[in-house]
């Protein structure tokens, strides 16, 4: 998955847990001429813009005193949203029965692209129903994946940037 290095995101996370949040991913994009950091962050009942707001803050402050991000960046905080991005193997076990999209490093069988439903996880495997089949592709080989509307929640897409 595409996630932070883990060097920041041990210096994030800590920070919103201890917010009492769920640091669900971290993010660290190019764009342009700088880096996006996006945190995703959850908690029941669902995220607000004033939660992100607050999380944005502490992380900020602590961003400005490690300096781990060389150069030019944008933090963005949002609510994973109903297409919640799924960035450790424990995900696709713990959301097993729900549909994901997912984008592979490299092409399997000339396929990179898949509309599964989730089946669980065995090992370093995830396990899927592709078209009625089932299919299993080790955890590495995921690029990217998010689930296709969250039935669990009919909450929108709170999120708040700033530097």
């Amino acid at each position: 998955m595409r996630q932070a290095p883990a060097k920041l995101r041990e210096l994030i996370e800590p920070i919103i847990t201890g917010l009492g949040y769920e640091a669900v991913g971290i993010e660290l994009l190019s764009q342009g001429g700088g880096e996006l950091l996006r945190i995703y962050i959850d908690q029941a009942g669902g995220v607000t813009v004033d939660d992100c707001e607050r999380v944005s803050h502490q992380v900020s402050g602590m961003l400005d005193v490690e300096d781990p991000i060389s150069g030019e960046y944008t933090l963005e905080v949002s609510s994973p949203g109903i297409d919640r991005p799924l960035f450790r193997c424990e995900d696709f076990a713990r959301f097993a029965g729900q549909r994901a999209k997912l984008r592979l490093r490299a092409p399997r069988a000339g396929r990179a692209r898949y509309t599964a439903l989730l089946r669980g996880v065995e090992g370093d495997e995830v396990l899927l129903e592709v078209e009625g089949e089932a299919l299993r592709i080790a955890y590495d080989e995921i690029d990217q994946a998010r689930l296709v509307g969250d039935p669990r929640s009919d909450r929108g897409h709170a999120g708040e940037s700033g530097e």
